[in-house]
């Protein structure tokens, strides 16, 4: 006959509030028994199972693989995911009791570890964290450690130009003096080049100090509408030995005679603008000292025509791009000087140079067969016998900007539309040009870009 157990037979074991069940060793009657609380019935605390069906009991403490699952997100308390990236398996935790730091290591949910060992791994970190921009990469570097150390890696910085003020530059003590700041941070990702606004001699100085690469690593630096002297310029320049391009803007207190001091040949690039001490004898200076000079960008109020012919054979060869901004005094016979000067120039700007006319123009584009960028916009005397010899004589041209030229009218653009290779057209602010003009820029299947406005 089939022996069937009564409901009260099968029920489970009773349990207590905090899970656990407690087992005093067995009684001579075979029937376990379990703790009496106070103010509860002694029937209501008797095992559930008789002696004929085995009882369920959970395992030894030792033998339980503990998993705690995480839920700070109380005020004051780590968020979960914060303490998910910096808990470490194995480790101890501190603040339990003695008796619960035996317990084995903790471990993590198999979904979250998996999760923890996707964010943390270095390989997938190194792909995915190419896809932000600098300004969020700056912000990911403060998740954690690991963030961190894998985006302090030079190769994520390449091209990115930090912009230090001066009053950025220093911090203030408790006790009221100034303390320059670290720039190991910098240092660690490898930054070669640098802007520095409204610095001093002693800024500059103060910087080739604390920063780590100054000396051989720093490329490139910038400084604008900084109180530079010559005295500055020159500890800068003799200091900083890796430096090969230098810009300066708006520095009005060093003098032709600072570039004469400190000018080196190692400097490939020069961009000197809005700095008022500058005129001929400044372009002598960059000329004689600068013999591997690649590129010149010069915007002076007081350059003549007679600068242009300082520039050497040598700078004949080595410079492929100048650029003259609002250079007021150059005419054509400038053009004449520069052309012959520099015959293997690739990009020439003479933008504001408001006394170039038609024939300045055709001098270039008869000696300067290799200019695949010309910039002639404020120009007002250009007109549209300009840009036929443009068209005839400058076949590798890509890029011409003609802002400006307001006597530029429909029928310059027709010779334009005859440039096979011509990638770039800014027309910008040439009130002359119409609708049927711009219809012979159709046919141009070259023509990625036509700025007009």
């Amino acid at each position: 006959m089939l022996n069937m157990s009564s409901p009260s037979e099968l029920k489970s074991p009773c349990v207590t509030r905090n899970g656990m069940v407690k087992l005093p060793p067995s009684q001579p009657n075979g029937l376990g028994s379990a703790s009496i609380t106070k103010g509860t019935p002694a029937a209501k605390n008797r095992l559930c199972q008789s002696s004929s069906v085995p009882s369920i009991l959970p395992p030894p403490p030792s033998s339980l693989p503990y998993q705690h699952h995480h839920h700070l997100d109380g005020p004051g308390l780590p968020h979960p995911a914060s303490s998910l990236l910096d808990m470490e398996p194995g480790k101890p935790l501190v603040g339990l009791k003695p008796s619960l730091r035996q317990l084995p290591p903790l471990t993590l949910p198999k979904p979250l570890l998996l999760e923890r060992q996707l964010v943390l791994d270095e390989k997938l970190l190194n792909q995915l964290l190419w896809y932000f921009t600098t300004a969020e990469k700056c912000m990911l570097a403060q998740v954690c450690k690991t963030w961190r150390k894998v985006l302090y890696q030079p190769k994520f910085w390449e091209g990115v130009t930090p912009i230090l003020h001066a009053k950025e530059l220093y911090t203030l003590l408790p006790s009221g003096e100034k303390e320059f700041v670290s720039l190991q941070a910098f240092a660690l990702r490898g930054f070669q080049s640098f802007c520095l606004v409204g610095v001093s001699d002693l800024d500059i100085c103060e910087f080739i100090d604390n920063y780590p690469l100054s000396k051989k690593g720093v490329r490139s630096v910038s400084l604008k509408r900084s109180t530079i002297t010559d005295a500055g310029l020159e500890v800068m320049l003799e200091q900083m030995q890796g430096l090969m391009h230098l810009e300066l803007s708006g520095c009005n207190d060093f003098t032709e005679a600072g570039l004469w001091s400190s000018l080196n040949a190692r400097l490939t690039s020069l961009s000197v603008s809005d700095c008022i001490n500058v005129a001929d004898d400044a372009i002598a200076a960059i000329s004689q000292l600068l013999p591997n000079l690649s590129e010149l960008s010069l915007q002076a109020y007081h350059v003549t025509d007679t600068a242009m012919a300082y520039f050497t054979a040598k700078q004949g060869y080595t410079t492929h791009t100048l650029r003259l901004h609002s250079c007021w005094e150059i005419t054509n016979h400038g053009v004449v000087n520069m052309v012959h000067s520099l015959p293997n120039l690739t990009a020439l700007s003479l933008s504001g140079c408001s006394k170039i006319t038609d024939d300045g123009v055709e001098l270039v584009a008869e000696n300067l067969r290799k200019l695949r960028s010309l910039d002639l916009s404020w120009c007002p005397r250009i007109t549209d016998m300009a840009l036929e010899y443009i068209a005839c004589d400058l076949h590798k041209l890509e890029e011409l900007v003609l802002d400006r030229c307001v006597r530029i009218t429909d029928t310059g653009l027709g010779y334009l539309s005859t440039m096979s290779s011509l990638r770039s057209l800014y027309l910008r602010w040439c009130c002359q040009v119409q609708d049927f003009g711009l219809q012979h820029l159709f046919g141009m299947r070259s023509l990625r870009l036509l700025s007009l406005a």
